[in-house]
């Protein structure tokens, strides 16, 4: 199990508490400082069942330099939203809990990161 995280994100570390809490085994990834490929979004995405900007925060100010809440969000845009995810890492909604199944939730709540342990 891999959990990408941003340090600072107080949701981030509760995820990271109740991982230690249930003695899960997991590797901690600052996605911030070793920032995914286009190609592992896709592949996070893929086992998310999601799409780009389902994981994206809007309301970053990355995105609202690059005018984002104005982007298609359609198949046609696709690459476009994983190549500004891939460019601007903080846009990344977090924390992203790869599970040993070859799923993966996007682990915001308690339920989330249970949910990831489960599986």
């Amino acid at each position: 199990m891999e959990i990408w995280i941003n340090p600072a994100c107080s949701k981030c570390r509760s995820a990271l508490t109740l991982l230690d809490a249930e003695g899960a085994d997991y590797t901690v990834r600052r996605y911030l400082e070793d920032v995914p490929s286009e190609d592992e979004i896709r592949g996070v995405l893929e086992r998310l069942g999601l799409e780009p900007w389902d994981i994206t925060r809007t309301q970053e100010p990355d995105a609202e330099e690059l005018g984002l809440k104005e982007w298609p969000r359609d198949a046609g845009s696709r690459d476009r939203w994983i190549t500004a995810l891939a460019g601007h890492p903080r846009l990344i909604q977090r924390p992203i809990i790869t599970a040993d199944d070859g799923t993966a939730v996007v682990g915001r709540t308690d339920e989330a990161v249970r949910d990831a342990l489960s599986r």
